[in-house]
């Protein structure tokens, strides 16, 4: 079974060889897939318009979340 890493830039189609027939393994490695390029999380963004101030504000909120978490963890490193 193989697979190919994939670049942010790359839009082509997500592949994922079917190997002695084992579509099972082919299905786990495709939803992997999906789910580490965000594709669910993209198609679940667009699938209401949102208004760019509404967007612009949940941007810096997500980005506000991001800063105090990574904050979080470093207290956590240097308290051990």
């Amino acid at each position: 079974m193989s697979t190919q890493r994939r670049n942010k830039d790359d839009l082509g189609p997500i592949e994922v060889n079917v190997v002695d027939n084992n579509i099972g393994r082919a299905m786990n490695q495709l939803k992997r897939q999906i789910g580490r390029e965000g594709v669910n999380r993209e198609l679940k963004r667009r699938r209401f318009y949102e208004k760019p101030s509404i967007a612009k504000r949940k941007k810096a909120q997500d980005a506000e979340r991001r800063r105090r978490k990574e904050a979080r963890r470093e207290r956590q490193r240097t308290n051990y």
